[in-house]
């Protein structure tokens, strides 16, 4: 196992990988809620980058700002302070027309509950985010994605009629149809059995093998961090852990080590 940093220290910059054009950069963030006594620290300056091609998970204990982080990142959640920039264009100031025409051409989401629309059938699920901006799907493009996913016999399904795992699958298409910079997982396998999950884990791994797809998935199960290129670890709202090439032995001695509190 490679090690980026065993502990990094508060305000340090995050580990990245040097030479490799960075899909996606947080510096500094910061995210607070409620104010005078009642504020809660989410995130407390973080310094994060994102490698084109890279699979990136982000994990810690509950509350530690994970999902706060990656919402940043992706343009949902507008951070305290701090600048997140995805490509060259920077998130800060984007009028809200903007901002959602980059979330829709240029970030793709995988979250928990595969979030389908039950009257379409899972060609037109997969489509949908060209149809919203009025785009026709590449046909051949089309093809990989769907040859990808495993599911050319259930174009045709609507979701009631598919697995859980397929429907992830289902979501995880939708994500890669618009080419975009990176895809953003949040929890992609926390609703399935252990066979899907692994289905679904082996897809965002091949989309980055074959495809060259930019992937940031936050999980708590270090079976699915395993499949990532980097692993970066958040307490209290800080970087404090990162690394590369690490078994999920490896990723569970780590979250052990977060000050004795598990995930």
């Amino acid at each position: 196992m490679a090690i980026d940093s065993g502990r990094i220290p508060a305000g340090a910059a995050a580990p990245s990988i040097v030479g490799m054009e960075i899909t996606v950069r947080g510096t500094g963030l910061t995210k607070t809620y409620g104010s005078g006594d009642a504020t809660v620290t989410a995130l407390a300056g973080v310094d994060v980058a994102i490698s084109r091609g890279e699979f990136c998970a982000v994990m810690g204990p509950s509350g530690s700002g994970k999902s706060t982080l990656m919402h940043c990142l992706a343009g949902l959640d507008t951070p305290s302070g701090g600048e997140v920039h995805i490509g060259g264009t920077s998130l800060a100031g984007l009028r809200d027309d903007a901002l959602t025409a980059l979330r829709r051409d240029r970030v793709g989401f995988v979250f928990q509950a595969f979030n389908l629309l039950p009257t379409l059938t899972a060609a037109e699920n997969i489509t949908l985010p060209l149809d919203l901006a009025g785009r026709r799907p590449d046909p051949r493009h089309f093809d990989t994605i769907v040859d990808a996913v495993g599911l050319r016999d259930r174009l045709g399904h609507r979701p009631s009629q598919l697995s859980g795992g397929q429907q992830q699958r289902v979501a995880c298409a939708r994500a890669l149809i618009t080419r975009p910079a990176v895809v953003f997982a949040d929890e992609p396998t926390g609703a399935l059995d252990s066979r899907a999950s692994g289905e679904v884990l082996d897809l965002l791994r091949r989309s980055v093998d074959e495809l060259g797809q930019t992937v940031v998935m936050v999980t708590h199960e270090p079976s699915a961090a395993a499949y990532a290129d980097r692993v970066l670890f958040l307490a209290d709202g800080r970087l404090v852990a990162a690394r590369t090439g690490a078994s999920a032995e490896d990723i569970l001695d780590a979250l052990k080590s977060l000050d004795g509190v598990p995930c």
